[in-house]
């Protein structure tokens, strides 16, 4: 476990720069007292590091030290090839450079590991998109990309849901994110506002500019998006519904349901009743669009509340019966 952790953080330090002892720990989820021994052993072997006091100082490899490391276990080299995207890596014109990088690999590889790598890609394929959709159509793509890699602006054109729906941004772009088959780009704006969040196939014309901006030093993109998904995921639901369903409608809900109303259901729903009904509080977005979510159960689902949902409902069914007689 030691040698692993050793080997773990002079490759962090290899691929990083400088870290601070604390840095080490958090990374390598250890004590700094830990990653204090763990330095001296490394020195001790000959490996050329140093330290640097001070609260910009940490642990640093000499300059032009690079270790040739050909350790990899089975398990690491077959996540390797599990890494390649050759979907995404085509939209974003990197299709060719990650089929190099993959031949690299495996001619770097021993022939087992190189045997066991190649069953990966012949085993296991990422579809990202979802059903019924034929993936992104963005065609803007690689000039965002372009201007993400660069740090340059761009002019976009925008297309929106709210008036005006068509808008003109000077976006400095951070970013991208590839979400249920869907490109995002993640981006700051010249008013000091905090970056947002812009569908890149929603960008109607795009022009990089040739200024540069300066990318926040604490702009983290990771822990942007986990908090746009949960802002995202509070907005969402503007209220809550009580509605009963039937023992073949709980048998549907993975079908014509989210995974948050399937755990309401879970979490607040009553015991059955004799005829096997329970009743459960549930989020909802919106009345016309809760009202389509339940009507996807037909019969086999009653809302008890709010009335205004029970009516529209009422009202929706009446006019069906009324369309089919």
């Amino acid at each position: 476990m030691r040698a692993s952790r050793l080997l773990s953080a002079l490759l962090l330090l290899q691929s990083r720069g400088r870290m601070s002892a604390r840095a080490l720990a958090e990374e390598l989820e250890v004590s700094v007292r830990t990653i204090y021994r763990d330095m001296s052993a490394l020195h001790a072997a000959g490996v050329p590091l140093y330290a640097d006091a001070g609260p910009d100082g940490g642990y640093q490899l000499v300059a032009g030290f690079r270790t040739r490391l050909t350790g990899l276990t089975l398990g690491e080299a077959q996540a390797l090839f599990l890494t390649g995207l050759p979907g995404p890596a085509a939209e974003l014109g990197l299709g060719a450079l990650v089929s190099a990088a993959e031949l690299k690999l495996a001619a770097a590889l021993p022939p087992p590991l190189r045997a066991s790598a190649s069953l990966v890609r012949d085993r296991f394929h990422l579809d990202a998109p979802g059903w019924y959709k034929q993936g992104d159509a963005s065609p803007h793509l690689g000039a965002v990309a372009d201007a993400v890699w660069q740090q340059h602006r761009i002019r976009a054109r925008y297309r929106r849901w709210k008036e005006p729906t068509e808008v003109t941004r000077v976006l400095e772009p951070l970013g991208l994110v590839l979400k249920a088959g869907t490109w995002y780009v993640v981006a700051g704006v010249q008013d000091g506002r905090a970056p947002r969040t812009y569908k890149v196939n929603q960008i109607l014309d795009c022009a990089v500019q040739s200024e540069r901006f300066d990318r926040p030093v604490d702009f983290d993109l990771a822990a942007h998006w986990r908090g746009y998904l949960a802002e995202f995921r509070a907005r969402l639901h503007q209220g809550h519904a009580i509605v009963r369903f039937s023992t073949s409608a709980l048998e549907r809900l993975p079908d014509l349901v989210g995974a948050d109303v399937r755990a309401a259901v879970a979490e607040t729903g009553t015991p059955p009743d004799p005829a096997g009904w329970i009743t459960a509080t549930v989020p909802i977005e919106s009345l016309v669009h809760a009202e389509g979510q339940f009507l996807r159960f037909g019969a086999e689902a009653e809302v008890l509340w709010p009335a205004r949902l029970r009516a529209r409902i009422a009202a929706t069914a009446q006019a069906l019966a009324d369309r089919y007689k």
